[in-house]
């Protein structure tokens, strides 16, 4: 079969297609046929040697969409989340790494982690769902415990998972601000029902001015890290919350008084269980929500797919068409 591998770290020019055998599944898994795939920052970190475990060769990916046992199919690409809800085991891993994942013809995965795709979504928009999809879920309810009628301020919009928190949110019946250093991703999130929305680069005081466009802010999601975490703890209202899912900027430096004076909750997040995976399809196929995808590729286009997700070009989520 035709595969994505990544034999050395070097950037995304290290990706290449090769043609391998196809997996044999093992007892409890299924064999599933990848119709499209979907990149994450996940992918091009692992070809610049910026991730843990890293095992070589390896084909990536986490996210794919195809055919098993003669049905369409979504694949959870959490493995092995483990018995607790609240935080995954120590074994967990993700697919794609340093287990062989979705850029590929084939891949075999744990039976429980394929669902049916959701009937109003193509192949490409489902393959565009799950990593991301299930983060901004857990991020946005399951942590952020987000409610009809609040006010979320969703920081650097554009990647999948902002813009899948983006779409639930205005599902739910809330108020959103987003703020991008691009005033192109600026206007895109205002299509898709942003109320307001902060360039960061053009005001230093963004988050001033969000607290003043809004009002009053009830939760932040957060996956920069660094002066964006920071902010975000001072604009929020007492009694509320910031979830933060990643750190793509760096280390924050924070201000405690805020925090205890305002008696604000801090929630770390990431991927989802298999609880949050049901839900987030089950609250998909009730809003029947469309994931933004921002282009396909083919699969032997990957270095440029990957090109551009380095280079933060897009808006929503990067797709491979697999042959």
């Amino acid at each position: 079969m035709k595969a994505v591998r990544i034999h050395e770290t070097g950037g995304p020019e290290s990706l290449r297609v090769d043609e391998v055998d196809t997996p044999e599944p093992q007892a409890g898994e299924t064999l599933v046929r990848v119709r499209a795939a979907a990149l994450n920052h996940r992918d091009v970190f692992i070809t610049q040697g910026l991730y843990q475990n890293i095992k070589l060769p390896r084909i990536l990916g986490a996210d794919g969409s195809g055919e098993a046992d003669g049905k369409a199919v979504v694949i959870d690409p959490a493995i092995g989340w483990g018995d607790d809800d609240r935080v995954w085991c120590s074994d967990a891993t993700i697919l794609g790494m340093p287990r062989d994942g979705t850029f590929a013809q084939y891949v075999a995965v744990p039976s429980p982690n394929v669902y049916p795709k959701p009937q109003h979504l193509s192949l490409e928009e489902a393959a565009a769902l799950p990593l991301a999809g299930v983060t901004a879920f857990r991020a946005t309810f399951a942590r952020g415990q987000l409610q009809e009628g609040e006010t979320i301020l969703i920081t650097g919009i554009g990647g999948g998972v902002q813009t899948f928190v983006l779409l639930f949110a205005k599902a739910c019946g809330a108020r959103v601000i987003a703020t991008s250093g691009s005033d192109e991703k600026l206007e895109h999130a205002k299509a898709l029902g942003a109320d307001f929305t902060v360039n960061y680069k053009t005001d230093a005081d963004w988050h001033k001015t969000a607290r003043k466009l809004a009002g009053h802010i009830d939760i932040v999601v957060d996956s920069a890290g660094g002066d964006s975490f920071a902010k975000a703890i001072t604009v929020v209202r007492p009694g509320g919350r910031v979830v933060t899912y990643g750190g793509t900027t760096g280390e924050a430096t924070i201000k405690m008084f805020p925090i205890f004076w305002n008696q604000i909750d801090i929630r770390g997040s990431s991927m989802g269980c298999p609880k949050d995976f049901e839900a987030m399809l089950h609250f998909v196929n009730k809003h029947r929500i469309k994931p933004v995808v921002d282009r396909v590729y083919d699969l032997n286009e990957v270095v440029s797919a990957a090109k551009r997700m380095d280079e933060a070009q897009q808006f929503g989520k990067i797709v491979l068409r697999v042959p």
